[in-house]
């Protein structure tokens, strides 16, 4: 049994953004060697998170709306009256609470076994950052 863990950096250019990671956890898989066992992705922020789910540009414009006004930024957190950073950035948690930090996607002969429709998402709560960072660490033999 082997792991593996990579790290990748990503850089963010908006408030809400949904960044699609597959081609990246399909390279660290191949470049792994692992050809039967598993790959679990996670997000190494409070703000910022991983989904599975259809990548389709309307859908992908519809997630982004039902987010801003499931949490709307403006609403009147106490959270940004003490931010540790000086962003307001209280929806961006709170919208959190129904995310995933993690995903774990098995692999079989050495490829991620996502469904036909499913792709791998980053998605940003706090944006623009200069360096966000996803954890892969692929298990296996």
């Amino acid at each position: 049994m082997q792991f593996i863990i990579k790290t990748v950096s990503l850089r963010t250019t908006r408030p809400l953004e949904i960044i699609d990671i597959t081609p990246e956890a399909d390279a660290a898989v191949a470049a792994s060697g692992i050809v039967n066992g598993q790959l679990n992705v996670m997000s190494r922020h409070t703000t910022a998170f991983i989904a599975i789910n259809e990548k389709e540009e309307s859908l992908l414009e519809d997630m982004e709306t039902f987010l801003k006004r499931f949490v709307p930024k403006d609403g009147n957190y106490r959270h940004n009256l003490t931010s540790v950073d000086g962003r307001d950035n209280a929806h961006s948690h709170l919208l959190g609470l129904f995310m995933n930090a993690s995903e774990t996607i098995p692999v079989a002969h050495g490829k991620l076994l996502l469904g036909e429709w499913q792709s791998l998402f980053f998605i940003e709560l706090d944006g623009p950052r200069e360096k966000r960072t996803v954890l892969f660490q692929i298990s296996g033999v």
